[in-house]
């Protein structure tokens, strides 16, 4: 008996004739011709040696290995059928599980939002958030799109990159803190306690003399010091916003303030057409953050 792959693909057609008892309506059932069918179960039949259909002029019916066959290969197509049938990206609505990484300050200052409104519209796609400021391995962790942040724009020959706005940094201080010390003229002037993002100084070219009082990895601590009233430094306008509704922070140093050709990034696997779930997302919260610009304050 040839028991090769190719044979397995006429499976199908053998269950789809046995269960409708006819050639021809078994290849509308399949979408075919009579004779592919008809070739399909010669061909099956040449493999195992024997013959599994006895034909008749109105009908078809099981030979005694025809039979055996059925009853073995039947369930296991059914199986496979209803598998392929229930896959999320046969449906026509996006769904299934969508893997999103994030940066901490966008992870939590702007996804949740987004993804509420991204929820409503899509309530077949389930989400799998991760927060952290280490930029992670797509392929390797399974992640299906991230956003990522950078001082110029993004370009990755394995990654497909979509810009979803540039953003705004201003000088913030708490009213305490100016009171005490006014407001700086310049980046990084003498004479002022600075707190700052540690890739910061880089991306808005402190001096080589500049020694900041505070360097944080993470823009929440940042703020959180400049609420504390211990110095004045760099932030995102969507991050100091909450705190300058609050009157927690005031942006200081009359146009400073930067906007350069990086920003925030979608990037995700692949150059073809991706899954619907990840192309859903990705025109979302383009069009999302369109309506609601990063660079406010």
């Amino acid at each position: 008996m040839d028991t090769t792959p190719a044979n397995l693909d006429l499976l199908p057609v053998f269950v789809t004739v046995a269960d409708v008892g006819s050639f021809t309506r078994a290849a509308k059932r399949l979408g075919v011709t009579t004779g592919t069918v008809s070739r399909a179960i010669a061909r099956l039949e040449a493999a195992v040696g024997a013959e599994l259909l006895h034909r008749t002029t109105h009908r078809v019916a099981l030979s005694t290995a025809g039979t055996a066959l059925y009853e073995r290969a039947a369930p296991h197509v059914a199986a496979l059928v209803q598998a392929l049938g229930a896959l999320p990206e046969r449906a026509e609505q996006p769904s299934g599980l969508l893997r999103i990484a994030a940066p901490l300050d966008f992870g939590v200052m702007v996804l949740p939002r987004a993804l509420g409104a991204f929820a409503l519209r899509y309530p077949a796609v389930r989400v799998d958030l991760r927060v952290s400021n280490t930029a992670v391995d797509l392929v390797a962790e399974g992640v299906d799109l991230a956003v990522r942040a950078s001082p110029t724009r993004l370009a990755d020959s394995t990654l497909s990159v979509r810009r979803l706005g540039a953003g705004e940094i201003r000088l913030y201080a708490s009213p305490s803190y100016v009171a005490r010390r006014g407001e700086p003229r310049s980046w990084a002037e003498a004479g002022h306690e600075w707190v700052v993002f540690t890739q910061g100084e880089k991306v808005l070219a402190a001096p080589k003399e500049f020694r900041p009082r505070f360097r944080v990895d993470d823009f929440f601590a940042v703020r959180g010091l400049l609420e504390a009233g211990v110095g004045v430094g760099p932030l995102p306008s969507y991050v100091a916003e909450p705190s300058v509704r609050a009157g927690e922070l005031v942006a200081v140093g009359p146009g400073l303030r930067w906007r350069g050709s990086g920003g925030y990034f979608l990037v995700y696997t692949g150059r073809s057409a991706p899954p619907r779930k990840v192309a859903a997302f990705r025109d979302f919260l383009v069009e999302w953050v369109r309506a609601n610009p990063l660079d406010r304050s």
